[in-house]
């Protein structure tokens, strides 16, 4: 059989935000979804890059495995474009006893199919489920896609009891709305499988990319979420969670 290549974008050792610990990121290239906040619009576009293999990833890993403790995040553009070669991975990975943690905005889900995803999550330590918006005709606007199959995977998640953390971009006008963040702590409620909840606040830094690439900003003009922002959005996220976990509590108690 011959060897699985990846088609990877860069590299990054000493990774702080993508999973527990200091990690090592690979990001691959390519990605279905068009997030008007996306901050790596280079590796959108599914085109060959840098080709590697599995063994080539983990020597570079073995090489800063002292400073990356916390072990190998796989992120994009979307991997699970790349399912067979992040399988690969992080099987070798684990086998080799190195947390594996897969940064997906779960796009590509199929209940329909789940034969190889099976595969991939048997091999992941912890899944980054970045959901973009909770309204899925909102989602659409944001991404050019539906959010139905994305929190069908969240939902699937739990019913296998994945650890995932959540991940949310906060964005003045798009997801910052009382409404939003709530009807997803409501969401958020009926999974079991939560780990952490990542709310982030959006940013522009990545206008200098799009004008490189002479590619337009979608947000131009939009103001950065400040902290405080954030916290209150987290707070919204996490009273709603609440609410509906002691509701769910209570009628389950009345079976």
């Amino acid at each position: 059989m011959s060897e699985i290549l990846g088609n990877i974008h860069s590299i990054e050792s000493c990774g702080t935000v993508d999973g527990p610990g200091i990690r090592f990121v690979v990001f691959t290239q390519g990605c279905p979804m068009r997030c008007q906040y996306c901050h790596n619009p280079d590796t959108w576009e599914v085109k060959e890059n840098q080709r590697m293999s599995v063994d080539e990833i983990l020597a570079q890993y073995d090489g800063v495995k002292e400073f990356c403790h916390g072990g190998i995040t796989v992120t994009g553009g979307e991997p699970m474009l790349q399912m067979d070669f992040v399988t690969e991975l992080f099987k070798k990975a684990q086998a080799k006893g190195i947390h594996t943690a897969l940064d997906t905005s779960g796009v590509l889900f199929n209940k329909n199919d789940t034969t190889k995803v099976d595969e991939l999550l048997k091999y992941t330590s912890l899944v980054l489920l970045d959901i973009k918006h909770i309204d899925d005709e909102e989602h659409k606007k944001l991404t050019r896609h539906t959010n139905k199959n994305i929190l069908e995977f969240a939902q699937y998640l739990s019913d296998i009891k994945k650890p995932m953390w959540v991940r949310h971009v906060v964005v003045p006008g798009i997801t910052f709305k009382e409404k939003y963040l709530t009807r997803l702590g409501e969401f958020l409620a009926t999974l079991h499988n939560i780990a952490a909840l990542d709310v982030l606040p959006y940013h522009d830094m990545a206008i200098p990319k799009y004008q490189n690439l002479n590619i337009p900003y979608p947000l131009l003009g939009v103001p950065a979420l400040t902290k405080q922002q954030a916290l209150q959005a987290r707070e919204m996220i996490v009273k709603a969670y609440k609410q509906e976990r002691e509701k769910i509590s209570q009628a389950e108690h009345q079976i």
